[in-house]
């Protein structure tokens, strides 16, 4: 873990990199709370959260007041209950059952909740997210339900060895998100393209994302628990 004159260092430059072109979210898997607030103290006005569990445990000692908090990992269908109320967005929207409890929930609560599609744009069977080719279909369905709001796409790509391996990917999700987008589908925005993380987001604006999700390269390389499995 980088120490707080790593951190803060780490997010102005990043931002200065990124030049108003994209924004920043901090991925804060693994990060306690004391050090967040430190970046959030920065100018890290945006982080995301990959595990309920974690989230739920470090809630309260967020300081939420100057920071958007979205949840951006694999998110169990029986778990969306545990967060409904305490995310400002849920970017990993991957399949038409989790969009239907998502609703449910938002529903109950009497609130819209933004969310992105994800999609799998390199066809992995390791990731969720729906195939290129179901995109449009996909994002017509999460427009359909009344109290999601449709903010935009995003993906994660396969690994690449190779600098800029990933270009190709990045600008394949650019022209879904330029075809989605034209369509002017209701209940739908369509701002946002998240693509890129620490190894690759300058490759990813270059190809038009604008958020960006950098953890360790803000803080540090971390030990990572095992993902949770979607139900």
């Amino acid at each position: 873990m980088n120490d707080k004159n790593q951190i803060a260092e780490a997010i102005h430059r990043i931002k200065s990199e990124l030049g108003g072109r994209a924004r920043l979210l901090g991925a804060t898997k693994t990060v306690p709370p004391e050090t967040i607030n430190f970046a959030i103290s920065q100018g890290l006005d945006l982080i995301g959260e990959n595990r309920v569990n974690e989230l739920l445990e470090k809630y309260e000692y967020i300081d939420r007041s100057k920071t958007e908090l979205h949840f951006i990992g694999a998110l169990q269908t029986n778990k969306v209950k545990y967060i409904i109320d305490k995310v400002d967005m849920i970017q990993s929207v991957d399949r038409v059952s989790l969009a239907d409890e998502i609703e449910r929930l938002a529903k109950k609560r009497g609130i819209i909740m933004p969310v992105l599609a994800e999609i799998n744009i390199g066809k992995e069977e390791t990731k969720s997210g729906v195939f290129p080719e179901q995109a449009r279909e996909f994002c017509d369905y999460i427009s359909s339900l009344p109290h999601l709001s449709l903010r935009g796409l995003m993906a994660i790509p396969p690994k690449s060895e190779k600098i800029g391996g990933n270009r190709e990917y990045f600008c394949e999700m650019r022209k879904i998100f330029i075809d989605i987008s034209s369509k002017n589908v209701d209940n739908s925005i369509m701002d946002i393209l998240s693509l890129g993380m620490s190894d690759d987001y300058l490759d990813a604006v270059a190809e038009g994302s604008n958020l960006v999700r950098v953890g360790s390269s803000i803080f540090g390389k971390r030990a990572y628990p095992q993902p949770e499995v979607n139900k």
